[in-house]
C-alpha cells in the first residue's frame, strides 16, 4: 500500500491522490441495487492525459486493479469500486477543448458534463443530441462508457453515433488515438464504437471529438391519455409505421402517472392506465401534432392535450421527468431496469411486467422511451426487509427474462456492469462470450481495468501483488 501511493504521488499533485477512508468511501459504488462495492485503496483525481498515464503505468507495474468513474450516476454497478484497487475519477478533467461551428464539432475531455456542453454548443447555434435523465449531472466519459441515450433518441440516436473519435489510455499507459474529425472515415476496424459501451473495461477516455447537429426548433408536445397500455402501445406503432419523426415519445404506466399526480399535483386523472407524451421540433409542429392527435384518437385515447406554446409544452414535458423522483417517494429503494424490445412487442413487455408485480407483490411503475422500445421498469421495495429485497432481485431476473423472451436485448442505455453480467452471458451466447473475453484480453491482458464488470476474465496474475521476478 505504502509502495503504491508513493509511486502515484511521484507522478501527481499532492491534492490529486485521496487516501483518507471516509472519503475514499464515498467512491465506492454507483447508483445501482444489490450490486456489491469494494473498499479502494486510493482515488486519484487527474487533471492531464500525462496524470491518466502515469496511474495505469503504476497499476500495470504493481498488479492494481483500476476502476475508472465518472460522475457515479450509473445504474448498472459499473463504477463500483474493488477491494485495493484505484479509483480513477475524471471528473477534474473538465474542459471542454474546442467547439467548430464549420466541422459540426466539440471536443472534450472526460469530466464535461452532458448539460454543460450543451449548452455551450447551444451559443452557437448547434445541438448536442444525447440527453440522459441525469444530463445535469452525468458526465461525457461516462455517457460513452455506458453507451448512453436519453428523451430524444427516437429522432436523433444514442451516443455512439456521436462519438467520431477518441484518445484511450490504454492499461499499460501507452496513448491510442481512434477515429476522426471528418463527417466520414472507414479507415480500418472501428475501435471507436469499440470503446463506446464497454464501460471502462479497455482502456480510459481521456478525450472525446464528438458530433454535432444544428440547433433544431423549440418543440410543441402533446399528451393523450389511455384506458389501457395495449391502446398506447397500438399508438405508438402507428406513429411510427405512419412515418412520423417526434423529437420525443415517452410512455408512463398508471403506476407511474399515479406517483406523479402524488408528488407533483399534476392534476392526471386517477383513471389513466397510461399516458403517452409526444413532441416534434419541425419548423412548423403543429400539423405533426394534430396527425398524431388522430392516431391516438384512433388508437382509443380518451383525451389528447396539445400544447399551444413552448410553456405548455413544458408542463406537459414535466411529469415525464418526475416519474423517477416520485416512484422513489413509494419506498425506501428502487431498482431501475433497462430493456429494450421491438416496438412490436412494447405492449406485452408492460403487461407482462404488470403481472410480475402482482406475482412478487410488489410495487413496479414503468416509463419508457417507447419510440425506441426501451422500457424502464422501476421496482420499488424496502432493503431493510430481506424478503421484500429477495422478491425485488427475483422480479428483476423475470423482468430480464422477458425481455430477452421478447426478442428484446437487457440494456438499452444503462450498461451490464455487475448488475447484469449473467444476463449478457444469456443473451450473447457462448461464442459472442468467447470472442469478447478474447477481445479483453487484447486489451488489458492482465485484467486490472475495471474487473469483474460486464464479463468475468481471470487475470494472468494475482491482482494486488506484483509479478514476481
Amino acid at each position: 500500500m505504502g509502495d503504491l501511493i508513493d509511486q502515484l504521488r511521484a507522478g501527481l499533485p499532492a491534492e490529486a491522490v485521496v487516501t483518507d477512508p471516509d472519503v475514499t468511501a464515498s467512491y465506492a459504488h454507483d447508483m445501482a441495487s444489490f450490486c456489491a462495492a469494494g473498499a479502494p485503496a486510493v482515488v486519484v483525481l487527474p487533471r492531464t492525459v500525462e496524470q491518466v498515464q502515469h496511474v495505469l503505468r503504476t497499476a500495470t507495474a504493481l498488479r492494481v486493479p483500476v476502476v475508472p468513474q465518472g460522475a457515479r450516476t450509473g445504474l448498472s454497478g459499473a463504477a463500483n469500486a474493488v477491494d485495493g484497487c484505484i479509483v480513477l475519477s475524471l471528473v477534474k478533467m473538465d474542459r471542454i477543448l474546442e467547439i467548430d461551428a464549420v466541422e459540426r464539432i466539440a471536443v472534450v475531455e472526460p469530466g464535461v458534463v452532458n448539460a454543460d456542453l450543451s449548452r455551450a454548443v447551444a451559443e452557437q447555434g448547434l445541438y448536442y443530441p444525447p440527453d440522459p435523465s441525469s444530463w445535469e449531472q452525468c458526465t461525457i466519459g461516462g455517457n460513452i462508457g455506458t453507451a448512453s441515450g436519453g428523451l430524444c433518441c427516437v429522432k436523433y440516436g444514442v451516443t455512439a453515433e456521436y462519438v467520431l473519435g477518441l484518445d484511450v489510455v490504454l492499461a499499460d499507459g501507452r496513448l491510442l488515438r481512434t477515429g476522426r474529425r471528418t463527417a466520414k472515415g472507414v479507415a480500418g476496424y472501428d475501435l471507436t464504437r469499440l470503446f463506446v459501451g464497454s464501460e471502462g473495461s479497455l482502456g480510459v477516455v481521456v478525450r472525446a471529438v464528438l458530433a454535432l447537429k444544428p440547433a433544431p426548433p423549440q418543440q410543441l408536445a402533446l399528451g393523450a391519455e389511455f384506458p389501457s397500455v395495449a391502446a398506447a402501445c397500438e399508438a405508438v406503432r402507428q406513429i411510427m409505421a405512419g412515418g412520423h419523426a417526434p423529437s420525443l415519445l415517452e410512455l408512463m404506466d398508471r403506476t407511474c402517472v399515479r406517483a406523479v399526480n402524488a408528488l407533483g399535483n399534476m392534476g392526471l386523472p386517477e383513471s389513466t392506465e397510461a399516458l403517452l407524451l409526444v413532441a416534434f421540433d419541425t419548423p412548423d409542429p403543429a400539423p405533426d401534432l394534430a396527425a398524431v392527435a388522430e392516431v391516438c384518437t384512433r388508437a382509443g385515447a380518451t383525451e389528447v392535450v396539445p400544447a399551444e406554446d413552448a410553456a405548455e409544452s413544458e408542463l406537459l414535458l414535466q411529469a415525464r421527468r418526475m416519474a423517477l423522483p416520485a416512484l422513489e417517494r413509494l419506498r425506501p429503494a428502487t431498482m431501475i431496469d433497462d430493456v429494450c424490445v421491438p416496438r412490436s412487442a412494447l405492449a406485452d413487455m408492460l403487461q407482462g411486467t404488470e403481472a410480475i408485480a402482482r406475482e412478487h407483490d410488489l410495487t413496479i411503475g414503468v416509463c419508457a422511451h417507447a419510440g425506441d422500445g426501451n422500457t424502464h421498469p422501476v421496482v420499488c421495495f424496502d432493503p431493510a426487509d430481506p424478503e421484500e429485497a429477495r422478491r425485488a432481485r427475483a422480479s428483476f431476473d423475470r423482468i430480464m427474462a422477458l425481455g430477452l423472451e421478447l426478442g428484446g436485448t437487457i440494456t438499452g442505455e444503462h450498461g451490464v456492469g455487475l448488475l447484469k453480467k449473467q444476463w449478457l452471458a444469456e443473451e450473447a451466447g457462448p461464442l459472442a462470450m468467447e470472442l469478447q473475453r478474447g477481445i479483453k484480453a487484447v486489451f488489458d491482458p492482465l485484467g486490472l481495468l475495471n474487473p469483474g464488470k460486464v464479463l468475468d476474465v481471470a487475470a494472468p496474475h494475482p491482482i494486488g501483488f506484483p509479478t514476481p521476478a
